[in-house]
């Protein structure tokens, strides 16, 4: 499927920040895959390609983590946003580090809803993609900030 092709960085994204192995991102990439190319002929076109196939990847992952029971630890976040290791300075790295860590202690829902965040989405694209209204979206981020800020002070 060539909308795959242009669209796979938003799998990578979703399988780094569900799974810390390698194989199981493998894995987790190929179940989204077939999850996506199953709906395909249901695809109406009612939302951009992109936003569709995040909700895909998400509630794919989600239910990976249900039915392992919590048993994935969230790694791999590092790899979201690469930035290279000479522009990063002590401290930075330290408070980066700290802020993964806190997001690693997320739930899986709030893990998904920050990730959209940190991808700059609308409200509107992450109520489309988690089918949550708006306004609950808004009030569920400011309390995730407020959790965030608690977790990372020194």
């Amino acid at each position: 499927m060539k909308v795959l092709g242009t669209h796979k960085a938003i799998l990578h994204k979703v399988c780094h920040l569900y799974e810390h192995l390698a194989s199981d991102r493998e894995d987790l990439f190929q179940e989204i895959t077939y999850q996506v190319w199953k709906a395909w002929p249901r695809f109406r076109g009612d939302s951009r390609i992109s936003t569709w196939i995040y909700r895909i990847a998400l509630n794919t992952a989600i239910t990976g983590w249900r039915r392992k029971k919590g048993r994935i630890r969230l790694m791999g976040v590092d790899n979201i946003h690469d930035v290279p290791a000479e522009e990063m300075d002590t401290e930075g790295e330290e408070r980066r580090k700290k802020m993964y860590d806190a997001i690693r202690g997320l739930s899986e829902w709030e893990r998904a809803l920050v990730m959209l965040y940190l991808e700059d989405k609308s409200y509107e694209e992450m109520e489309e993609i988690l089918g949550v209204a708006q306004n609950t979206l808004r009030v569920r981020m400011t309390r995730i900030r407020e959790k965030l800020r608690k977790l990372t002070q020194i």
